[in-house]
């Protein structure tokens, strides 16, 4: 409808209006573009000059027919043509072309093309593609008429929010719009997510493998798990589209699409040791007469698949035995799946598998020979690093480069090859899944894949890990340094992979389900929108405002749709903003809850213990002479001063303050107290093996005679898991005894392991920090694997009234505080510990 009228325009004003356009000459009524081309940004300067000005003014003084406040009502509209609904009108929402990867044999690699002549449809359906705001000029009557379009931002809101998530998506979609102007609009106080707890449920009782009984609040737990798994948990999704009017009124038209969606997976987000894998174990055996009567060959299993830490399989073996009788099969790699038939994972109540399958060795060309699909080429590896974000703004001193390259180099030129190996493994891996669910196989069948079954339900433990890989943590793991210090960083590219985390139809993901998804973490990370965002996405595919534009796309995204990402997605505003973060919490509390432990930690107290040493002269100066690309060095030094823009590594520095002859005394000298006052004890140390504080704390500790116990790179899985497993049990043989008290292990191992009933003690080798320096760095996710390493032995079970942590903190020769002193202080902070565990009091 129309929105105003401009009244009184003169004859300049007509022809400066239609001076830039193809209608110069003609009378009458014409339409202005404001939007394509040169042209159109010659008649918005027009527009600005003559118009502007006096629309604010008549709007101050004598108001619209539109309220322009943020708290102005939505207004439902209902598309004009019911024929198409809202999202489905391709002409105002036109589809991409869709992608075809051909082998380039000049380059020797896979590169994606689009048919050209549907990019040509594309380009034009571009071009006509109506807008929110169309703008007429009366030459005439010299008047300018400026009219809403509404079903335009309506069709892009619900196109965003149901396109590539199924048929169902489409329906019960809801459409409201509202006119707004960016001046009255303010940022939103943002505080800190919060879990909820289930204090307020009713208890579900659960019958355990004798003596074992579910406290009260774990049997609130599985409450709120079966009404997600019964579809009696309903979130009301929502997208939002924002076209801002042109020129410079600050005004847009911003639609609301909202759909109701009963959520099909949650967070159990309890605190660390509080029963998280107990409860899922409980869910299970409420559930097991009906997923029993659930089976149908070929590919629907009565089992509950367990995706796991690859360090976390015998561990899970262990609890189902101890709580249940419920069958279950470990999938280590390949091998140990090749000796299953079908109707061994048809019929049995669990399968525990390692979320990072993918990499074990032969599994993807395993998967794309059963599935009949032909490579021309070799089988995809997974790709080492995760896909690039492009900068599309630049930071410090601008110097310009050519048209070509505007950001004068910032953006590394490897980055679409990467992205282009991450699209390819993708298309290669979904390909082969889908074909190999086509089949009817045999119940003889040996090693059939995971991704062949649909699952009764699927448990994630320990979820956050496959959220939280960032850029530093990957180049760490691609380190080929040959001093040998690198320790290769577990790729959770992998899981994310397995998890299907970017495929918005969770039919079509990798592991299907039929009841719900379920993720354990005694650490969400739930500390900004974009982690809540993709967890929801992840957690049975509930979508959350943002979801459409996330970076997470950008991982595959080709040139072309990185550049139509930026062209078509406008910036958000702050009323976008602002809803965002309420969806993200309204998720938080409708799917996700966090329990504290009771009473089976009273008694238990923690005691933090710090032992500085100095270095010697000799090593103050090699820690002065590793603060690469610093100009003034200095003790004090912290790692937001190493700016990599201005040539600073951070890493050489970081490794040199891990290799410390004063830390390796001190480790050992804390290890020699506790053994002194308890022989038999045993004892984990923690390093962050990204920087070689591994190789320097085992070189140590072999050096003064006391040996520990580490996982090598070329063990696997199963002997890791059975190293970790002399550490969890007590010494019944000589050969247990005669064994290194200390077990020694990589932060990447610090969740999920119970170790509480033969250790007492817990070391942190060096202080964590991931990051390259700058500001780089994540504190919070630092925070949340330093908690997940103390809570393996500071959990319920333990024995002994009090655990130990100590941390070693090396100073200059003279005493003065370094980096150690800096990090502890900021990975003791109590608000960044609560940032990590969403959970205040």
């Amino acid at each position: 409808g129309l929105l105003l009228k401009i009244d009184g325009l003169t004859n300049v004003d007509v022809d400066m209006l239609c001076q830039h356009t193809s209608h110069k000459g003609s009378k009458g009524k014409i339409h202005l573009s404001m939007s394509n081309g040169q042209k159109a940004q010659q008649t918005v300067r027009a527009f600005n000059s003559i118009c502007v000005s006096k629309i604010l003014q008549h709007a101050a003084v004598h108001g619209i027919a539109y309220d322009l406040s943020p708290n102005a009502s939505w207004t439902e509209i209902a598309p004009t043509d019911n024929a198409v609904p809202f999202g489905q009108c391709e002409k105002t929402f036109p589809p991409r072309p869709k992608e075809k990867w051909v082998w380039d044999e000049e380059r020797g690699e896979w590169d994606r093309i689009y048919e050209s002549g549907e990019s040509r449809a594309f380009y034009q359906a571009l071009e006509k593609r109506p807008r929110a705001f169309e703008f007429h000029l009366d030459k005439g009557d010299r008047n300018l008429e400026i009219y809403l379009n509404p079903e335009v931002v309506g069709h892009y809101a619900a196109g965003h929010l149901a396109r590539g998530r199924g048929p169902e998506a489409w329906n019960g979609i809801k459409v409201s719009v509202k006119l707004c102007a960016s001046q009255y609009q303010s940022d939103a106080f943002i505080d800190a997510f919060r879990v909820p707890s289930c204090v307020d449920k009713q208890a579900t009782e659960v019958e355990l493998k004798k003596p074992h009984k579910l406290y009260d609040r774990q049997m609130k737990v599985v409450t709120k798990m079966l009404a997600i798994e019964n579809r009696e948990t309903i979130y009301n999704e929502m997208e939002m589209y924002e076209e801002y009017m042109p020129g410079s009124t600050g005004w847009s038209l911003i639609s609301m699409a909202q759909k109701e969606a009963k959520i099909s997976g949650g967070v159990i987000a309890d605190a660390i040791g509080a029963g998280k894998t107990v409860i899922s174990i409980a869910l299970i055996l409420k559930g097991l007469e009906k997923a029993r009567a659930h089976v149908e060959p070929p590919r629907k299993s009565m089992a509950t698949l367990i995706v796991v830490p690859s360090h976390l399989i015998r561990q899970w073996e262990s609890e189902l035995d101890k709580f249940s009788t419920l069958q279950a099969h470990c999938i280590y790699d390949l091998n140990s799946l090749k000796k299953l038939k079908m109707k061994d994972l048809l019929y049995c109540d669990c399968v525990i598998a390692p979320v990072d399958l993918l990499e074990a060795n032969g599994y993807l060309e395993h998967l794309i020979n059963m599935s009949g699909e032909k490579e021309d080429k070799e089988c995809p590896t997974l790709p080492a690093y995760a896909g690039q974000k492009e900068l599309n703004s630049a930071r410090g001193v601008w110097m310009p480069m050519s048209s070509a390259d505007p950001y004068g180099g910032a953006n590394n030129s490897n980055n679409q090859k990467r992205r282009n190996a991450s699209a390819r493994y993708s298309h290669v891996y979904i390909n082969a899944v889908h074909r190999l669910r086509e089949k009817e196989l045999a119940e003889s069948t040996k090693g059939i894949p995971l991704e062949y079954f649909e699952w009764e339900r699927v448990v994630v433990d320990e979820v956050h890990e496959s959220l939280c890989c960032t850029k530093e943590e990957v180049d760490a793991s691609n380190d080929s340094r040959k001093d040998g210090q690198a320790f290769k960083e577990k790729n959770r590219r992998a899981g994310r992979e397995f998890l299907g985390i970017t495929i918005k139809d969770p039919n079509l993901r990798p592991l299907v389900f039929r009841k719900a998804i379920f993720g354990l973490t005694g650490t969400p990370l739930l500390d900004s929108p974009s982690r809540v965002i993709e967890l929801a996405s992840l957690i049975g595919c509930t979508y959350i405002l943002g979801l459409s534009s996330h970076w997470r796309k950008l991982e595959r995204e080709s040139c072309r749709d990185i550049f139509l990402h930026y062209y078509l997605e406008p910036k958000q505003s702050r009323l976008i903003r602002q809803n965002m973060y309420h969806k993200c919490q309204d998720f938080i509390d409708t799917a996700c809850c966090r329990n504290k432990v009771g009473e089976e930690m009273n008694g238990i107290a923690l005691k933090n213990h710090t032992k500085c040493v100095n270095m010697s002269e000799e090593e103050g100066k090699q820690y002065l002479e590793s603060q690469s690309g610093i100009s003034k060095k200095s003790y004090g030094i912290t790692p937001e001063q190493f700016d990599t823009a201005m040539g600073c590594d951070i890493s050489k520095f970081l490794r040199q303050n891990a290799d410390l002859e004063c830390r390796k005394r001190a480790l050992v000298d804390i290890c020699n107290g506790i053994l002194k006052k308890d022989k038999d004890t045993k004892i984990i140390v923690f390093a962050d093996g990204k920087i070689g504080a591994g190789v320097s704390a085992r070189t140590a500790l072999e050096k003064a005679k006391l040996g520990c116990t580490w996982l090598k790179e070329d063990d696997s899985i199963e002997d890791r898991n059975k190293k970790i497993s002399w550490y969890q049990h007590g010494d019944a043989t000589a050969e247990d005894k005669a064994r290194p008290r200390i077990l020694l292990l990589h932060f990447e191992h610090a969740a999920g392991l119970n170790l509480q009933s033969e250790s007492y003690n817990v070391i942190l080798y060096t202080p964590l920090y991931v990051g390259s320096g700058g500001a780089t760095d994540d504190a919070v996710a630092d925070v949340s694997t330093e908690l997940q390493a103390i809570g393996r032995v500071y959990r319920p079970g333990q024995t002994q009234i009090e655990v130990n942590v100590f941390r070693i903190e090396a100073r200059s020769p003279e005493g003065e505080k370094c980096v150690d002193e800096y990090l502890i202080r900021r990975n003791s902070d109590q608000e960044t510990k609560d940032m990590a565990v969403n959970a205040g009091d």
